[in-house]
This record gives structure tokens, sequence and C-alpha cells, in this order.
């Protein structure tokens, strides 16, 4: 399965983190190769994006179900593909360090389905951990600009 993990330690309080990424607007246009995306409800969202898939670009469009709102700690999602055959899933969460800072880890596990799907795993093998890593610094950086 491929998946990547980020964390982050940020001079915030944990309140903030979570004011942020409670907010879906917030943080799914920071998502790499971000084109669109359409709230739903409060809990469901779809997102389009470029996803870079070895040699080739592909415009991929991904349901996003919010499974779980732990304030102030962790938001947890769903992702079903939309255009191709992916699930996955993915979280942030937020662990307060002292009253001004705080650690975000965020998590994304994306399985692609289907006859190529081993061809295309193989390659989100090294794509997953690097988007979660440019999420999470993406977010970590629009935080730091919100909150200054």
């Amino acid at each position: 399965m491929p998946q990547g993990i980020h964390e982050i330690d940020l001079e915030l309080p944990i309140g903030a983190v979570w004011d942020f990424v409670s907010v879906l607007e917030n943080w799914i246009p920071l998502v790499p190769g971000y084109i669109s995306h359409e709230i739903i409800n409060d809990r469901r969202v779809t997102w389009t994006f470029l996803g870079d898939i070895g040699i080739m670009k592909k415009k991929i469009s991904l349901q996003v179900d919010i499974t779980k709102w732990n304030e102030p700690t962790e938001v947890r999602f769903t992702l079903t593909g939309i255009n191709d055959n992916f699930t996955g899933e993915g979280y942030f969460k937020a662990t307060a360090l002292g009253e001004q800072r705080t650690r975000m880890t965020g998590f994304l596990d994306i399985t692609a389905k289907g006859l190529k799907a081993p061809m295309i795993n193989s390659i989100l093998k090294t794509h997953v951990p690097q988007m979660t890593t440019d999420l999470v610094e993406a977010i970590a950086d629009r935080m730091r600009k919100v909150y200054r």
C-alpha cells in the first residue's frame, strides 16, 4: 500500500492548528497538483488534481469523506476514486508540545485497484510519500502566514 507520513513542529497553539485543518477549504487547495474542488456537505468534498504517475500526468478526481472530527487533535478521512479505481485514507493529527507549540502529523494512503494496479502502485510508492510531505509543508507554511 503506497503511503506517506510527515510530521512538522509549529510555533502555534493546538487550537490554531485545529481551526485551520478542520476547515476543508483551507487545505484542499494546497494538495500538490490541485485543479479544483467542490464542497458537497460538511463531511464530503470532491477534489481534482493533476497526478504525476510515472512518465505521465493524469487528471484524478477523488471523493473525500470525513470519517472523524476529534477536536482539537484529529481529522480522519477516506478517499474514493471518481474517475479511476483508487481507494485510500488519511489523517491530520495535532499534538500539543506546549501552549504555543504543536506537532502536526499528516498521513496519506492511496492504493490503485484493477488491472493496472501493480504498475501504478509501484509508482505511487515513491510519489505518495513526497505528496504527503509537500501537502503537510504547504499547510504548515499557510498556517504560519495566517497566524502571524
